[in-house]
Order: C-alpha cells, then structure tokens, then sequence
C-alpha cells in the first residue's frame, strides 16, 4: 500500500509523527509536505497528493493544515478525490464506510497528535460498505 501525505507549516509534527507510524505497518509514504514550521501555502502541499490519489500513484492521501479545512477544499477539486475533514473517530469510520474517502483531512490545531495517529489507523481498517452507499458515491462528482 502507498499513501501520500501532505501538510502545510501547521502540520510538520504531526506529519513526521503519522509518516513514522506508516513505515513502522510497511506502508510506503510518498512525501509532499512540507518539513518546516515556516509559513507556506497549504495547496502547494495538498495538490500533489491529491493528484497521486487521483491517477493512482497512492492508494490513499493524508493532508494535515491547521483546520483542516483549506487542505480539504483544495482536495476536493480533483476529480476522483473524496476528501474527509475528521476530528473524531466516529466521523473517520463513517467517512470510509458510507462515502469511501480517499483522502483523510486532519485538522492540526483541534486534534492530539494521539488522535490524529488514531483517525488514522480507523481510516486504514475501516472499509466501504457499499450498497445503498455505492449509488452515492457514483453521485458525487461533477461530470
């Protein structure tokens, strides 16, 4: 499995946190966040791993910025992206079992890092249900 991971200044510790966590389960992460705490802008992060996701260089994609919500608006432009903004993990479980999100959006500044590591590990084991959810799903994006 390859995820690629993205994040804006925001979301460095978290992402080396989450990155170190991935290699240790043998997943293999595609780097395209940033490695500072200096200032940047979230999409120049976020695109990338939307792209990877959408041609399917990754399986799935992980974006971190402050809120969570910019890195999820940048996502959902690509075509193929069903990005999730997640703060607990009720809403991770669902978002993969009824919308089958590719992309897990976590904002930084509302979560633990335990909790992020958390929405994550809900995010690889959980699986779309399919069914009723599937017709749904088909129906999300622009044509």
């Amino acid at each position: 499995m390859t995820i690629s991971i993205g994040n804006d200044h925001a979301g460095t510790t978290y992402k080396t946190a989450i990155q170190n966590y991935l290699l240790s389960q043998s997943i293999e992460v595609i780097n395209h966040g940033t490695d500072s705490e200096e200032s940047v802008d979230y999409p120049d992060f976020v695109h990338p791993v939307a792209q990877d996701v959408e041609n399917g260089t990754s399986h799935y994609g992980i974006i971190i910025c402050g809120s969570g919500n910019g890195a999820n608006m940048t996502a959902n432009k690509h075509q193929g992206v069903r990005s999730a903004l997640c703060w607990n993990t009720e809403l991770v479980a669902l978002a993969r079992e009824h919308n089958n999100a590719n992309v897990l959006s976590l904002p930084s500044r509302f979560i633990s890092l335990e909790e992020a590591l958390e929405f994550v590990k809900v995010f690889l084991h959980t699986s779309f249900e399919g069914g009723r959810h599937e017709r749904r799903v088909d129906k999300i994006a622009c044509q």
